[in-house]
């Protein structure tokens, strides 16, 4: 009888790690919370064996963008059913708590959960508690120092700021509170996410304001004012802030992402830096329902693997500062953050217009955060899942 050498070994999946460049079909032992060993025929060695024959084997995903403060606000969904349990081991709020509700955030979601969150705290003090209210109608409610005060008591956990430009947020003042923001993250060292769609300023009027790092979200909305010029093609402008280092995410929610922006954008090579879900308690159980159904929409446009794996674990996990934590990739000596994924059928899924496509279906058949295996939700796309 053969020496327990490991906790658990997944077994026969492509174990694919974009960090190192690894694609092969192979073994990934787990042994103490950490990644043991990455080789063939361990299975013999294990206590327990996860089969992930025809599966993929990556990196735990990391979500870029989310809405994870429920109960508090309107806009949250449940941090473990709606991530955790769907494959995502780290996440990024976006701009759901603010100076004043932060504490809450942090007692209900960013303590209780084995995930990793942290956010980008709301520019607002109000933070996004009910999307029908704009919390920066009063601009009063922009209060710098108690955002610079909750960056600073909180390094782990805020790693950034988040405005949204919607003129039902900023009304007329979308100059002022936009280079207000800006001039927030540049005192505290900090990116800006800003919500683009609706806004009463261009596109290239926004971006001329961005510093290196700060990141647009929304990159493929269908509203006015996107990335495509009027010819369906990608604005100059866009490329150039990309070049002094404006970053772009995906961000499907509910009502964003958009097939007819996302395939000529695609065709022409642009792609998001980060692929997220912008998950929320308005779409949850569709038109989004999680990270991974996005990816499938990806990959259903034409973007292989190879390119969405990076942009759901190595790229957010280093723009998060999350890579040095272990996150974001398989490293032998460093934490189990593993999600196994594996393609189970073709389905017709929805953009945020209404918009379908054909998509093959990613769906998670396991997940370990410091090599613990949590339990998995069907997809609420089924009858089963809701």
């Amino acid at each position: 009888m053969s020496e327990t050498r490991f906790d658990t070994v997944v077994r026969g999946g492509t174990v694919l790690d974009h960090a190192s460049g690894l694609n092969k079909v192979t073994d990934l032992a787990i042994k103490d919370g950490k990644i043991a060993e990455i080789g063939d025929d361990l299975a013999g060695s294990a206590a327990q064996v996860v089969d992930a024959t025809g599966a993929m084997v990556m990196p735990g995903l990391v979500e870029g963008h989310t809405h994870i403060f429920e109960k508090v606000s309107k806009v949250g969904a449940p941090q473990d059913e709606a991530h955790l349990r769907r494959g995502v081991v780290a996440a990024a709020d976006a701009g759901t708590a603010g100076a004043s509700t932060f504490p809450a955030f942090r007692t209900l979601v960013v303590e209780p959960t084995v995930m990793r969150i942290v956010n980008f705290l709301n520019v607002s003090v109000l933070g996004l508690i009910d999307f029908r209210y704009g919390e920066l109608i009063n601009p009063d409610t922009f209060n710098v120092e108690d955002a610079l005060k909750t960056a600073a008591d909180n390094p782990d956990v805020v790693r950034g700021f988040k405005i949204r430009l919607s003129e039902d947020v900023l009304g007329d003042r979308i100059v002022p509170l936009l280079e207000k923001a800006i001039d927030l993250g540049e005192q505290a060292g900090l990116p800006v996410m800003v919500h683009i769609g609706e806004t009463a300023l261009t596109l290239p009027e926004i971006l001329e304001r961005l510093r290196p790092g700060d990141i647009i979200a929304h990159c493929y909305t269908g509203k006015e004012n996107g990335i495509l010029d009027e010819n369906g093609a990608v604005l100059r402008e866009v490329y150039k802030a990309r070049e002094r280092g404006v970053m772009y995410d995906s961000a499907h929610g509910k009502s964003n992402m958009s097939f007819k922006v996302a395939k000529p954008a695609i065709a022409e090579g642009f792609l998001p830096d980060i692929l997220s879900s912008d998950t929320s308690g308005r779409n949850w159980r569709g038109p989004v329902f999680d990270l991974v159904t996005s990816m499938s929409k990806f990959l259903a446009l034409g973007v292989p693997m190879s390119e969405i794996l990076p942009r759901v674990t190595t790229v957010p996990a280093k723009y998060l500062g999350l890579d040095s934590e272990g996150y974001g990739s398989l490293t032998v000596g460093g934490p189990a953050h593993v999600t196994v994924l594996k393609e189970v059928d073709a389905v017709v899924l929805p953009d945020a217009a209404g918009n379908t496509i054909e998509a093959p279906r990613l769906e998670p058949t396991a997940v370990f955060v410091n090599g613990v295996s949590h339990e998995l939700t069907a997809w609420r796309g089924n009858p089963e899942g809701q």
